[in-house]
């Protein structure tokens, strides 16, 4: 009987602590603290304070074995409403399967609570969130999520690290094109010449082109180099965003005829 006592014990205890750790968990993994972050830890605290009351309940139990019934006894009664092996007679219906009769019991007044008050619960729910409006439905998380979504997007674009040789796009604000030209003169001007007219490199102010005339083409290029011609790779000195702004400065140059071009290089490429 005292195994099974203690048995009671560690199981109790155990389904608290599963039913609180859940808690502790998502408040431990939470960092913006606020209202909600505290009120979670009260419930969790709440939890284990709950678990410390019925382990102290069933140990009481078990040391009141010579009284006739314990107070937690008398508490599981009242939840259960157990009949007593005496009273099933009367509770026996009339039909009977091999042997095997049904007791008509009565549901357990626990199971009623939780039914009752899951009622309650959802006419609560019904008012609070798709009446009143006050409450967050699954429509609001996810616009709230997409918005969010959307600025952490902006600020990665922002930064560069959405930026490569497939979704990079052609900039055409004065700023980004003076930064442009400032990092061509200071890393590519050497080879291409302080205006883009060529000089080990090709030349960027004519119609000709060896690796391709759009800005995927020019961004891969610095990114990767060309290294059987020389040109290093530039991913390692410059960020996306620095390659986005040289790459579309290189296309401003394109008709600016300035003296001293270099002799057409590679296929000629038509502009509409």
């Amino acid at each position: 009987m005292k195994v099974i006592k203690n048995f009671n014990v560690i199981a109790v205890i155990f389904l608290l602590f599963i039913l609180s750790s859940p808690i502790f968990a998502e408040t431990t993994a939470e960092s913006g603290g606020g209202l909600e972050s505290i009120i979670k830890i009260m419930v969790a605290v709440t939890a284990f304070l709950v678990a410390v009351i019925m382990w102290l309940v069933l140990v009481y139990s078990e040391k009141s074995e010579s009284a006739e019934e314990s107070g937690f006894r008398k508490l599981m009664q009242m939840l259960n409403q157990r009949p007593s092996i005496d009273d099933e007679q009367k509770l026996l219906l009339d039909h009977d399967f091999d042997g095997i009769k049904e007791l008509n019991n009565k549901i357990p007044p626990w199971f009623m609570a939780i039914f009752y008050g899951s009622m309650l619960w959802a006419a609560y729910y019904m008012v609070d969130y798709h009446i009143l409006g006050s409450g967050n439905v699954q429509e609001d998380e996810y616009a709230a999520e997409v918005q969010v979504a959307a600025m952490e997007r902006e600020i990665l674009n922002k930064s560069g690290a959405l930026v490569n040789e497939e979704t990079v796009t052609v900039l055409d604000d004065v700023a980004a094109i003076a930064s442009g030209k400032e990092i061509f003169i200071k890393n590519c001007a050497a080879c291409h010449g302080m205006n883009g007219e060529g000089l080990v490199g090709p030349n960027f102010t004519d119609d000709y082109w060896i690796h391709g005339n759009k800005i995927n083409d020019l961004f891969k290029t610095i990114k990767y180099g060309v290294p059987q011609k020389g040109m290093i790779s530039w991913q390692a000195q410059l960020d996306p965003t620095q390659m986005q702004e040289v790459a579309s400065y290189i296309l401003t140059l394109r008709g600016t005829n300035p003296p001293n071009q270099k002799a057409p290089e590679g296929d000629l490429y038509t502009y509409e």
